[in-house]
């Protein structure tokens, strides 16, 4: 019997859509509350079916285990601006207990072999459905911008090379995330210059806004 696809998938899609503007609201908290904001932006997604089916394929799932043993159905991703930033957010997930979280795998502390970083977290969300609730499984990774940047890139680099990518571009791409993380570093250090610069910037602009509402 072939899966019915479209019905497996509509409670992650309905998690990620709920996720996202549940996250986006803290953003907006701080924000109002001129506090830093350690969000910078989110971003989800329901894993494509292709991807399902190989990484089944891969692990010998089967059909009637896909929910159970594949964490990222649903994923998010949370996106901050400095490292510290990291901490703040999985600190504020903690403590909410509108989800519960189950796993959390810190590959910052603890970076892959290829230079990869980012936190993860695989939560347990309660969604609402014709039959009840189901709780499902989400993975939620937060990063840094520059952590992301060289996140995408690998990803496209080990989909080109169906995961074998040659050993001069591997290398590179290593000395790339240390690089990334040197940024992250030197961001971190002058954090309180930019987070000046970037109020008197925002001021700048709201005046700005009120003298062409005035005109």
């Amino acid at each position: 019997m072939s899966m019915d696809w479209e019905a497996l998938l509509i409670p992650y899609k309905q998690a990620v859509d709920e996720l996202k503007i549940k996250f986006r609201g803290i953003r907006e908290q701080f924000e109002r509350s001129n506090q830093h904001c350690p969000i910078e932006f989110v971003t989800g997604r329901v894993k494509p079916v292709k991807s399902i089916v190989n990484k089944a394929y891969q692990k010998n799932i089967p059909d009637n285990c896909l929910e159970q043993e594949i964490q990222d159905l649903a994923g998010l991703r949370i996106m901050c601006q400095f490292t510290d930033d990291i901490t703040t957010v999985i600190n504020l997930l903690r403590q909410r207990n509108d989800f519960k979280i189950v796993e959390e795998r810190d590959y910052i502390t603890h970076k892959k072999p290829s230079g990869y970083r980012s936190y993860h977290l695989v939560i347990e969300y309660p969604v609402q459905v014709l039959d009840g609730e189901k709780k499902i499984l989400v993975e939620v990774q937060v990063r840094t911008l520059a952590m992301n940047f060289w996140a995408t890139i690998e990803h496209s680099m080990n989909y080109k090379y169906h995961g074998q990518i040659p050993e001069d571009i591997r290398q590179r791409l290593q000395r790339a995330a240390e690089a990334a993380n040197r940024l992250d570093e030197e961001m971190s250090q002058i954090k309180g210059e930019i987070q000046e610069a970037q109020l008197v910037f925002l001021e700048r602009n709201d005046k700005s806004s009120e003298t062409n509402l005035g005109s």
